[in-house]
């Protein structure tokens, strides 16, 4: 589950995390219906962070497109344009961790960039309807359409080729080096969490693990900042041991992202504690199939991954680093 987060790193100044709080959003400001949202060139005013009301009479709830750990993620509008509505369950044994998901989502509210999901507003108050006020807050985000990653690796008849899955992995660090530059780690990084847009450009969502880290330094301890984020497949060695979290924990789950880009198999099979047990004891991997051997690109993509889910975070390549490398191998294509 995610870590508790400091609320003060979250939000502006005079923004408190309490239940009476008043409606609240992002910073982008309100738009009328004559209005378009603009999510990959902000007008300036996007880029203040001031907080807006949400108007409730303007969201709607179409259709339920997916649920998950802390909540469900539906198709709606908000002041007549298609946004993503997600709410973050109220749990009852749970409260705690349901709370931390909403606000750790809040990491990027500020946060602009054309490979990551934009959040238009976040509220905590709760109105009186039926299909709100069972959540203990409530999301607006850019709908960046119905296919995540994982459905076009698994559900697609053809498999993805060497220029998408090249294409598709400069998306997402392009995104999560946008992220690291303003020191935020995703921690929950999957085919699942990536979303594809209908002109074929993959976005980076679900920012219910991520953290603010505060050290100068990726491998400086922090108190603050040990717990067990993400899906346990992708989960670097060394948050499984209960480590603090780092950057470069992202680069790991993104090694087992393109593995399954190119592989279009699942990273391991059996026992979650088993697993668990190999990648930290044995320093288990996916293993390589055949496609990563027949051409000169195959091999030298499994390189990468192989950089990237060494067992020291030190060891493995910044985001910035694999950005510029991925670049390259999509030159010689």
């Amino acid at each position: 589950m995610p870590s508790p987060i400091p609320i003060h790193r979250l939000l502006s100044k005079g923004f408190s995390p309490a239940t009476t709080l008043r409606p609240c959003s992002s910073p982008n400001r309100i738009l009328g219906k004559g209005q378009q949202f603009s999510f990959t060139k902000p007008h300036k005013a996007l880029l203040q962070r001031s907080w807006y009301t949400v108007i409730w009479d303007e969201l709607k709830l179409l259709d339920l497109l997916g649920s998950g750990g802390f909540g469900w993620v539906y198709r709606g509008t908000y002041y007549g344009h298609t946004v993503a509505i997600k709410k973050v369950k109220k749990f009852a044994k749970n409260k705690l961790a349901a709370r931390q998901s909403f606000w750790a989502e809040l990491n990027v509210a500020h946060l602009i960039h054309e490979n990551i999901v934009k959040i238009v507003a976040a509220t905590t108050s709760v109105p009186t309807d039926p299909d709100i006020e069972d959540s203990v807050g409530t999301i607006i985000m850019e709908y960046a359409g119905g296919t995540s990653l994982d459905h076009r690796i698994y559900n697609s008849i053809d498999p993805l080729d060497m220029r998408e899955c090249l294409q598709f992995s400069n998306d997402i660090m392009s995104g999560l080096a946008f992220l690291h530059s303003h020191r935020i780690a995703h921690l929950d990084l999957k085919p699942a969490n990536v979303l594809i847009t209908e002109a074929g450009r993959c976005k980076i969502g679900d920012f219910g693990c991520s953290l603010k880290l505060t050290t100068d330094n990726d491998l400086t301890p922090n108190v603050q900042l040990r717990h067990l984020a993400g899906t346990y497949t992708h989960r670097a060695p060394e948050m499984l041991r209960g480590c603090n979290a780092t950057l470069k924990a992202d680069i790991y789950s993104f090694a087992i992202t393109l593995w399954q880009m190119m592989s279009r198999e699942q990273p391991y099979s059996g026992d979650r504690q088993c697993v668990v047990y190999a990648v930290v004891a044995y320093n288990r991997r996916p293993s390589f199939s055949a496609i990563f051997n027949e051409s000169p690109m195959g091999q030298k993509i499994r390189s990468i991954i192989n950089n990237c889910w060494e067992v020291e975070p030190n060891d493995r390549p910044s985001a910035k680093q694999l950005l510029e490398s991925i670049n390259c191998l999509k030159a010689q294509l």
